[in-house]
């Protein structure tokens, strides 16, 4: 009876070290305590304020989905009925308003049907392309990517 009691009184010491100790060293990556909230991100501004004022940003990537190089805080909603994109990048449009045309990738369905008109999957443009904000990176990294390739060599 003794040797279980003294068992018990050494596993519930142990477990009030551990959790002492726990409680005091768990840190997030960021630093911060885990328990506390996240503190709310800076707003970072657009690089190009107005559609048309800014160079095409590079991509880093071949198939990177091209970033959005203007501001597009007044734009309306994406809805099923309207897209205000398609007003400047629609194959009606592009050429009036010298903006780059929606990708071919756009008018083919998933089965390889080519259609008139972007493809209703494609339809909601911020789904896969970001506006892009002059923002540092959130951890180090040393990501090169594609464009400091010569002719395509890997």
């Amino acid at each position: 009876m003794k040797t279980q009691l003294k068992l018990t009184m050494a596993a519930l010491a142990a477990c009030f070290t551990f959790s002492a100790i726990a409680a005091d060293a768990t840190k997030s990556m960021r630093g911060l305590d885990v328990a506390a909230p996240d503190p709310v991100a800076a707003e970072k501004s657009y690089v190009g304020k107005r559609p048309g004022t800014q160079e095409p940003i590079v991509r880093t990537f071949s198939t990177q989905p091209p970033v959005i190089p203007h501001s597009i805080e007044n734009f309306d909603e994406v809805t099923l009925e309207a897209n205000q994109c398609l007003d400047c990048h629609g194959a009606a449009n592009y050429q009036k308003k010298k903006a780059p045309k929606v990708g071919d990738s756009h008018f083919v369905t998933r089965d390889g049907k080519k259609l008139s008109e972007a493809s209703a999957a494609r339809h909601n443009c911020v789904q896969c392309h970001v506006p892009q904000v002059d923002a540092p990176p959130l951890v180090e990294n040393a990501f090169q990517g594609d464009k400091l390739l010569k002719g395509g060599a890997k």
